[in-house]
């Protein structure tokens, strides 16, 4: 399939193929139409004078007025493969002498050209090509014109940026097999800064030439024009402008100067066509190709998952603390540590706690952001045992206090804080708020500005709900505490059970409560709501019992009271 870049009549397309560049085969027709010149004298002529007569149609033929011996030269047909070499009469001439041959690339020519002159073999004389390694750029193709003048000269910056070529890159393997590839090199060289200063794809350029010259004085210079330009790059992507004709028609093309020669030429894909047969041989080719490849890459990563035990919940959480903002003082860090509830574990390997890098915060808006972007996993594993099986379990709990560093390297608690883990998989940004305790007076502040310190917790979990409480009640009467800013996280969340290989038939009888935890999150605002209708039965009970037993009676409907 093509994609149309440019304009309609010399547009270039973009094909993608499987197959290499090598097979490709290109048809050049070449022929000159007329000369336009006559054509235009004939015009300039306001009337024709009597027994005058006009020039005749037989003159603007295919060959016009010429004789039999330049006929041969006005049409040329070519097949041409990729990176096929022919020379221009201008080449021959040019490489017939060895004292103008400097390069390796010239003496090879030079052989070349002496063997075709030789033998006799040279077949075209207007048609020829430039290859990837010849001196030839097309000035057209990188000039960026800033009028629509066709007489603006390039620059000498686009002449000199018209002859940098994106060189192929050839990649070697390192030890160890061809897969492992160097990702850091410690000393690069110049030729390595300058092949991947600019992240490109290595392209191979191919130019179609036609020679425009009047009969018998081919090999000017400025009576080449470039036919077709090919471009090919590693990935399979064959640029071709302009595109093959097809069913457009020929490509003209008007030569300039006193004579302004009209010639049209057309382009058509002449590469070889796969026959049934040699299609199906490739397509099992590459089906074998893909089998084994497949098979290589399962031997590497290995067909055995690491499956959790029957009835377990594995959650692993790639978490990040993103940013804090909000607080009074700069320099800011955070410690964090999670508390596993009943029937939580974790591997010995794996830790619970953390500290931040310190982090200077800058303005962002009103408020003063400090970006941390620490990140931590967590591997954590639950197994039932002997929890209650009509109660939901409870989740872990990220417990984190905020804190500053002043000059003297000494530190301020800046708040306290938690965030639940989330029960349901997936990505979760959550944005947690922190809060200190005071002490009432103004002694307690300027201890902290000056010299330091402030009031601590013994126990981080108290901002929450201690694990170790035990009572009924958790009274904070008296506890004076101070809003302060916010932390936010990042986290990626993934569950990993064998009850989610199961159907959805089976889960309705899972007994487990592992079992149940794929449908936690919509449980979750479920048991919210249980929870407060336990709490408000209980004290609508406690309040039942504690007013007199006649007054109940008394105010109580016959049959309604519960």
């Amino acid at each position: 399939m093509a994609e149309v870049a440019w304009g309609e009549d010399a547009g270039a397309a973009v094909y993608r193929s499987r197959d290499p560049v090598r097979n490709l085969r290109v048809r050049v027709c070449l022929q000159r139409v007329t000369s336009t010149s006559l054509l235009l004298q004939q015009l300039q002529q306001p009337f024709c004078p009597p027994g005058r007569q006009l020039v005749g149609l037989a003159t603007l033929g295919p060959h016009g007025p010429t004789d039999d011996s330049c006929i041969e030269e006005e049409k040329e047909e070519a097949i041409i493969g990729w990176q096929e070499k022919l020379f221009s009469q201008f080449e021959v001439d040019l490489y017939q002498n060895e004292s103008a041959c400097q390069s390796p690339l010239d003496h090879q020519y030079h052989q070349d050209v002496l063997k075709l002159e030789g033998s006799g073999r040279r077949t075209n004389t207007r048609i020829f090509t430039y290859t990837d390694h010849d001196r030839f750029t097309n000035l057209e193709e990188h000039c960026q014109k800033v009028t629509t003048s066709g007489k603006e000269v390039p620059s000498y910056l686009t002449e000199r940026m018209a002859n940098v070529r994106r060189r192929r890159q050839e990649r070697q393997p390192t030890e160890g097999g061809a897969l492992k590839s160097r990702l850091i090199t410690w000393q690069p060289s110049e030729e390595f800064i300058k092949n991947n200063h600019v992240i490109n794809t290595p392209v191979q350029t191919m130019y179609i030439m036609g020679d425009l010259g009047p009969p018998g004085k081919l090999g000017c210079k400025d009576c080449e024009h470039v036919l077709c330009t090919i471009r090919a790059d590693s990935n399979g992507v064959i640029t071709v402008k302009p595109d093959f004709t097809g069913t457009k028609g020929p490509y003209r093309i008007e030569t300039e100067g006193e004579k302004r020669d009209m010639w049209k030429y057309t382009l058509e894909d002449a590469s070889a066509h796969f026959q049934q047969e040699a299609a199906a041989q490739e397509q099992r080719v590459f089906k074998d190709l893909y089998s084994r490849h497949k098979e290589h890459l399962s031997r590497l990563v290995g067909s055995d998952f690491e499956m959790t035990p029957p009835g377990t919940l594995r959650l692993v959480v790639n978490g990040e603390i993103v940013s804090a903002q909000g607080y009074e003082y700069d320099n800011l860090y955070v410690r964090f540590f999670v508390e596993l509830p009943d029937c939580w574990s974790c591997p010995p390997s794996q830790p619970l706690s953390g500290v931040t890098q310190t982090c200077a915060a800058q303005a962002c808006g009103r408020d003063s952001v400090a970006f941390f972007s620490f990140p931590f996993t967590l591997d954590l594993f639950f197994a039932p045992g002997n929890h209650a099986e009509g109660t939901f379990p409870q989740w872990p709990v990220l417990y984190f206090e905020v804190l500053s560093l002043d000059f003297w390297q000494r530190y301020r608690v800046e708040g306290y804080g938690f965030v639940v883990l989330p029960a349901t998989p997936g990505a979760h940004v959550l944005a947690a708020a922190t809060w200190r305790p005071v002490r009432p007076g103004t002694f307690s502040e300027l201890q902290r500005f000056f010299i330091g310190g402030s009031p601590e917790l013994e126990d981080t979990a108290y901002v929450r709900v201690p694990s170790t409480f035990t009572g009924d009640r958790l009274s904070r009467f008296g506890f004076r505490t101070e809003t302060t800013g916010c932390v936010t996280f990042r986290l990626h969340c993934l569950q990993q059970s064998r009850a989610f290989l199961e159907s959805r038939s089976m889960r309705k009888r899972m007994q487990s409560v592992p079992d149940r935890l794929g449908s936690f999150g919509q449980q979750d605002s479920l048991y919210n709501v249980l929870e407060a209708f336990q709490r408000a039965r209980r004290r609508m009970q406690e309040a039942r019992e504690s007013l007199p037993q006649g007054l109940i009676h008394a105010s109580a409907p016959t049959g309604r009271l519960a």
